[in-house]
């Protein structure tokens, strides 16, 4: 597999599940989103359900990749 297919099969946004509000919310990582081509949707991959709380979708940054923050939806691949 080639770096620019690598690159592509990884997730471009994190999901959250949220409880609480402002300084004292729990961010929980439940899985990964890849935008589709014409960036108009994405296909979610979720590692467990929220029964509660909030769904949050976050951009991944370059931080996070750096830090190697990433699931296992992300580890699994994906959606092309």
């Amino acid at each position: 597999m080639s770096k620019k297919q690598s690159e592509t099969n990884r997730p471009t946004h994190a999901i959250w599940q949220v409880q609480g509000e402002g300084d004292k919310a729990r961010w929980s990582r439940v899985g990964a989103a890849w935008l589709h081509g014409d960036k108009k949707g994405a296909n979610l991959k979720f590692d467990s359900i929220p029964l509660n709380g909030r769904v949050v979708v976050r951009e991944i940054t370059e931080q996070d990749n750096a830090s190697g923050e990433y699931n296992a939806a992300a580890a699994e691949g994906g959606a092309q």
